[in-house]
């Protein structure tokens, strides 16, 4: 997999320059402190022109007959050889100069005891190197995670550069379960959480480390509900785990699952939001349990941050006294729903004209046909109002006759009390 062009861009950012450190420990033997001397303003005549290749020649010899004669051979040592390996046509000698570079942070390491300064440089370089060789991977990875290990984190353009190597690793090594895939991604999530908490913007670098994710083909519905699913219901007090069964289930839209359920109702019941409860809520409604979802409702209502979100939950309310049959409770539920947020009007005052229509035989009288079938002109306004031409039809067409009214002595364009529940004046009018 390629990844950005920010991961390459690193070295400038990495590189040390043309490091000069003070304290030089030149061979006592004047002979060999004049060679030492003149190879080392050799290899870096060489180095300061770019003539990387020449220069490795009187490094070499430094590294070798004296190296702890200064940090500096180490420190443009990584110059040299990288250089060296950009300039060499031949993949074997390529190789040779690569190896070398990583040589060198290893020697250096053994001497001066400061890995800490350089570690991210060489996992950058392994990464650089070797990410396309099955056999070097490992090592390239082991040294991300010494400099993760080491500094507590790692700069975030090289997050990606890692999770690479962890996606290689997994496709050339077969080295991984997925659940111990999804946890070093996690891992690297939360460098990426800490790089952007010190005030670092971490867009790029997140978006291709999920893009990593999605292309390892790892996480699926089925991955979820019967691969982490089991581990949650045998270990049902796991929060770690819980949370990330939410999460990829969200992400790759996995809602109907028995362990995304499982998931939502520990992380609603342990750590709520107006989402986490709204959602429980219309999953439960979605399965018939009604009863189930009121409390969990009534919860998110406490939580909704603005009017939207109450309107939303009165009319989920408004749906479950609905089904309870407690029709005036749905009513005022709708009512309020569509007084918050206008967008909600339509279904609002559809919801209550099925309330109207579907209350005649609990409300008839049997004394006055006209007054009973009143009823129906309050569904029509309900509908009416939001914009319901179907459900204005149904009613209509329930309306009184003209005969009707004239036998009971009525006229069109008076008003009449609905009485029972629905408790509305309303102005006669007929279907015919």
């Amino acid at each position: 997999m390629k990844t950005k062009s920010t991961l390459l861009a690193m070295a400038a950012l990495l590189l040390s320059g043309l490091v000069q450190a003070q304290d030089w420990n030149w061979p006592a033997d004047p002979a060999q402190e004049a060679k030492a001397r003149e190879l080392n303003a050799a290899y870096t005549d060489y180095m300061k022109s770019e003539q990387f290749i020449e220069a490795t020649k009187p490094l070499n010899w430094l590294l070798v007959n004296v190296p702890e004669l200064n940090e500096s051979i180490y420190i443009n040592g990584v110059t040299v050889y990288k250089g060296a390996a950009d300039k060499t046509t031949d993949p074997a000698q390529k190789l040779v100069y690569q190896d070398s570079v990583m040589a060198i942070y290893n020697k250096r390491g053994e001497i001066y005891k400061n890995e800490p300064k350089w570690i991210e440089n060489k996992a950058y370089y392994g990464y650089q190197f070797f990410k396309s060789d099955k056999t070097r991977i490992p090592a390239a990875i082991a040294d991300f995670e010494k400099a993760i290990e080491t500094n507590g984190n790692i700069n975030h353009q090289l997050v990606g550069a890692y999770f690479d190597l962890i996606y290689r690793n997994n496709a050339y090594n077969k080295a991984y379960t997925g659940e111990q895939v999804l946890a070093k991604y996690e891992m690297a999530n939360d460098l990426l959480n800490k790089s952007e908490a010190e005030g670092k913007d971490v867009t790029s670098s997140r978006s291709l480390l999920e893009q990593v994710l999605v292309n390892m083909e790892l996480i699926d519905c089925d991955f979820i509900e019967n691969t982490m699913g089991p581990k949650l219901a045998a270990d049902p007090t796991n929060e770690e785990l819980a949370n990330q069964i939410f999460k990829y289930s969200v992400q790759y839209k996995c809602f109907s699952s028995n362990s995304f359920m499982a998931a939502l109702e520990f992380i609603d019941s342990k750590n709520p939001t107006f989402a986490t409860s709204q959602v429980r809520a219309m999953k439960y409604m979605a399965a018939g349990e009604f009863d189930k979802a009121e409390p969990v409702l009534a919860k998110a209502l406490t939580m909704a941050e603005n009017d939207k979100q109450k309107a939303e939950v009165q009319m989920e309310m408004a749906k479950i006294h609905t089904q309870a049959g407690r029709k005036s409770e749905a009513r005022a539920a709708a009512r309020e729903a569509a007084s918050l947020d206008s967008e909600l009007t339509a279904a609002a005052y559809s919801l209550i004209g099925d309330l109207y229509m579907s209350s005649f035989n609990q409300c008839k009288g049997g004394e006055s046909r006209a007054k009973d079938q009143s009823i129906y002109i309050a569904a029509y306004n309900a509908y009416q109002k939001a914009g319901d031409s179907k459900g204005m039809g149904s009613a209509r067409s329930r309306f009184p006759s003209k005969e009707e009214l004239f036998t009971e002595g009525l006229q069109p364009g008076t008003s009449i009390s609905t009485g029972c529940w629905v408790g509305e004046t309303v102005t006669l009018a007929t279907r015919d």
